[in-house]
């Protein structure tokens, strides 16, 4: 793959590997208000960002948050390295938009800049929404100095939680692909299926990661329930889960019924930042936001729920004219 323009740099430099970064689904819109095709990044806290949002960022200081464009400015290998190490906006927004309160939500593309400021002030200055063991509580700031202390102190803590849970896993081989653990999908149930046979479909379910893994047919029936669990192995450079729906049929190739893709980074993310789920109550820990970008129907919560780490996930099946499914995803590390 080649690249041009302003600000590439030469193949394998740090910029290079920003805009390798920046490919992802989840770095194709603001981390703070949803636009796409962010420019902007904030090298400590790691995620990408709007020009509109970019302005707030820059009246924090740069000991909250050091605004570089992904193009035109200089990257030192530490700010690079600390981007890649975080992994962009899901992983930092798993973690800084854990807590989202009942009756608050996120600016879209269009707020005005006051409700920018307040979010964005929110999230990273006051830290509101930061789940608890990543809080600094040292105190209020009483000057730049402080401020950037504790700044830098959180920014530091949240990349060796990245760090630490990821050197600490204990990938297993299995012929050349290092795994760091197992998804467990719950296929619960599908509502207003599309139609493939004279009057019903006989549906199945497909998820596709590396390997395969693939449910029981359920004969004549447009809302399906399956209850059927299916495993996963997660190997270290995971992508999106592929889930296609499709028909059986005895005598001629099955008809696609629909598709989707499941992004697993938040959920991983999350049970990794956390640790062992055993030591916590039940409690929220992360969330998938719906966008525009993926077949969210609602945002996907991630909890802590009997100490396991679980999310529930309802997806509108894409190309397709209708289908929604319900699923739940439980993360089991290698250790378990």
């Amino acid at each position: 793959m080649s690249y041009s323009g302003a600000g590439l740099g030469k193949p394998g430099s740090g910029k290079r590997r920003i805009r390798d970064l920046l490919t992802q689904s989840d770095n194709r819109v603001c981390a703070d208000c949803g636009a796409p095709d962010p420019k902007w990044a904030s090298a400590n806290i790691g995620v990408f960002i709007c020009l509109k949002c970019c302005g707030v960022h820059r009246s924090l200081g740069t000991h909250i948050s050091k605004v570089l464009s992904v193009t035109l400015d200089e990257w030192s290998d530490e700010e690079v390295d600390s981007m890649i190490e975080i992994g962009g906006n899901a992983s930092a927004n798993s973690i800084y938009e854990a807590f989202i309160p009942e009756g608050s939500s996120k600016p879209g593309p269009d707020a005005s800049h006051d409700q920018r400021m307040r979010f964005i002030r929110s999230k990273y200055e006051h830290q509101e929404f930061l789940k608890p063991s990543l809080r600094i509580t040292s105190g209020k700031a009483s000057s730049t100095k402080s401020s950037a202390y504790l700044s830098s102190s959180l920014s530091k803590k949240i990349v060796d939680s990245f760090r630490t849970n990821s050197s600490s896993q204990q990938p297993q081989l299995e012929g050349m692909v290092e795994f760091i653990g197992l998804l467990k999908v719950t296929i619960k149930k599908g509502t207003n299926l599309a139609i493939r046979d004279m009057m019903s479909s006989d549906p199945y379910v497909v998820l596709t990661l590396g390997q395969q893994a693939q449910s029981t047919v359920v004969k004549s029936n447009l809302n399906p329930v399956w209850n059927e669990e299916l495993m996963l192995s997660v190997p270290h450079n995971y992508g999106s889960v592929k889930l296609q729906v499709f028909d059986y049929d005895t005598f001629s190739a099955d008809d696609i019924m629909g598709e989707a893709e499941i992004d697993i980074q938040p959920l991983i993310t999350s049970a990794m930042a956390f640790g062992d789920p055993e030591m916590f109550g039940d409690m929220q820990i992360g969330k998938w936001l719906k966008s525009h970008d993926n077949a969210l129907i609602e945002d996907s919560i991630i909890n802590i729920a009997d100490g396991k780490v679980k999310q529930e996930v309802q997806i509108k099946l894409q190309n397709v004219e209708s289908g929604d499914l319900e699923l739940e995803l439980e993360w089991l590390p290698l250790d378990q």
